[in-house]
């Protein structure tokens, strides 16, 4: 076991995800990054993680994970890995396809990813589950449209605010946060904030977790969001 704390990052081959990479290497940090091919991987090495093959939405590809890191602690278990789905959604035009891609990967991920290394964050020093959300999921904060990637938001923190109930006594801290919008492909060129500003708050926010920040959600900079 390193000395180091041990982040994982799922979804780490671009976007957000690699550029926490990068920042929790610079933190002296250990980073172990998913990708879901070697090709993809290649830019987490980069930036200073290492690589671990896993599709989130593969059962047999998390178990695979699972089974690599059993004997492993890690401090932080970041599950990042999302996709969108559809823009142009009409009612009565649904992708029902798409959707349960969404979920598969978005809702049915996490889920997956803590059932497979619920030890290896049990065994370490800052147990800690952190899940990349959003504010598209807040009920509260509900602006209407995209109900696939809302749901699946909704999902979610309805599921990470179970697990700061549920692994409670076991010392886990569960939180989610959304990351703003941020000028990925996902966010799109308009977004108000750059990967480099979003992801040195989110760092920021991730390493000074404590124990009674358990069971919140919060924006980027640190702000509480309504459920």
């Amino acid at each position: 076991m390193s000395a180091k704390p041990t982040i994982l990052i799922a979804g780490a081959s671009r976007g957000i995800g690699l550029a926490l990479v990068g920042r929790f290497a610079e933190r002296g940090w250990r980073v172990l990054g998913t990708a879901r091919d070697i090709g993809a991987g290649a830019a987490i090495s980069k930036a200073g993680g290492e690589v671990h093959l896993c599709d989130v939405a593969d059962a047999g590809s998390v178990a695979r994970l699972g089974a690599s890191l059993a004997k492993e602690s890690i401090d932080v278990l970041l599950c990042n890995a999302g996709i969108y789905g559809p823009r142009d959604w009409k009612l009565g035009a649904t992708d029902y396809a798409a959707w349960e891609q969404v979920l598969k990967v978005n809702v049915f991920g996490p889920m997956r990813l803590v059932e497979a290394l619920i030890e290896p964050v049990a065994r370490s020093t800052r147990k800690t589950i952190v899940t990349t959300s959003s504010r598209m999921g807040s009920i509260a904060l509900h602006a209407g449209g995209a109900p696939i990637y809302r749901s699946s938001k909704a999902a979610v923190n309805l599921i990470a605010k179970g697990w700061s109930v549920d692994l409670a006594a076991r010392g886990i801290v569960s939180v989610v946060y959304h990351p703003g919008w941020v000028q990925t492909d996902m966010g799109g060129p308009s977004a108000t904030l750059t990967v480099a500003d979003s992801t040195a708050a989110i760092a920021k926010l991730i390493d000074g977790l404590r124990p009674e920040d358990n069971g919140k959600f919060f924006d980027y900079d640190g702000k509480e969001l309504p459920w």
